[in-house]
């Protein structure tokens, strides 16, 4: 008999960036049960971590109800990163590779990632590039068809103060002669940016650096519908029926260009009465979830 376990995790990423991750797994009647089941990786969003509202909190205990281990980490995202520089999203695949490397050395050989809002294109950021053999399949929930274009959008409906182009403007100047290697950077604030007023929680804040290679327009590697076409992995897409951050038409976008890209084993889900973290229906958002698990059981 396997013991059930909730283990506390630290490690390194290939730059060093130290990775905090919580290992969660029920009782197995063998150790061969334990890591021949599958094992979901889940990448948080931007400015959160696996104790935040959303997925990342929700699923562990859901998970191992349904015998299945979770493994939530902690990446360079979190605890504010776009805000102290640190929060580069080319840089943050080494984290999921670092994670990915931990379960492998731990005998785990059905690998699921799940992304979660920003962390969904972290995801298939990872995927396209080095993704490991012990990974067997993607789970995006909120994905953005474009962080760059989502950005940018948003801003230009609520008259954001600066405009995404004059930030674009000010980054060149502050980030010259290379955002890759420049050690000059500046936090800046965008009022307006998620809502039309000037309150706190319509502002964002990033450094011009974390926003550059997240947000800008030479933030090729987050445009996520000009990669995507390159994940061969299954694929499940869930989203909230009621998401006003992403909209229906990105992931339906994301699915069309992965099917035509020759990925038949693709889904779409539209979570019932659920927003961008499908907090609000967590029933069906596990029923979803554990369904399309089961697909990678023995």
């Amino acid at each position: 008999m396997v013991s059930r376990q909730r283990r506390l995790l630290s490690f390194p990423a290939e730059d060093g960036f130290l990775i905090n991750a919580l290992l969660v797994a029920g009782e197995f009647n063998r150790e061969e049960d334990l890591y021949n089941t599958p094992i979901v990786l889940l990448v948080h969003g931007v400015l959160g971590h696996f104790l935040a509202r959303g997925t990342p909190r929700l699923l562990p205990n859901a998970l191992e109800e349904n015998g299945i281990s979770s493994f939530l980490i902690n990446s360079r995202m979190a605890f504010t990163g776009q805000m102290f520089g640190g929060a580069i999203f080319d840089e943050s695949i080494m984290d999921v590779e670092a994670a990915v490397d931990v379960l492998v050395k731990e005998g785990f050989r059905k690998i699921i990632i799940l992304g979660w809002s920003l962390g969904a294109n972290i995801s298939v950021y990872y995927a396209v590039n080095n993704s490991h053999p012990n990974v067997k399949g993607l789970i995006l929930e909120g994905c953005s068809s474009s962080l760059p274009r989502s950005n940018k959008r948003r801003l230009e409906k609520w008259n954001s103060v600066p405009s995404y182009d004059h930030i674009y403007e000010i980054a060149k100047k502050v980030l010259r002669p290379d955002p890759v290697t420049t050690q000059n950077d500046r936090v800046f604030i965008i009022y307006r940016a998620t809502g039309p007023t000037f309150d706190p929680e319509d502002v964002e804040l990033f450094t011009y650096r974390t926003w550059w290679f997240m947000r800008g327009p030479e933030a090729y590697n987050a445009k996520t519908e000009e990669i995507i076409s390159g994940v061969k992995l299954p694929t499940l897409f869930i989203h909230g029926d009621e998401d006003y951050i992403v909209g229906h038409e990105e992931p339906e976008s994301l699915v069309e260009i992965m099917r035509n890209a020759g990925n038949e084993n693709v889904q779409l889900s539209f979570i019932p009465k659920a927003r961008h973290d499908c907090m609000e229906n967590p029933t069906a958002t596990v029923d979803t979830l554990i369904n399309w698990l089961s697909n990678f059981k023995d």
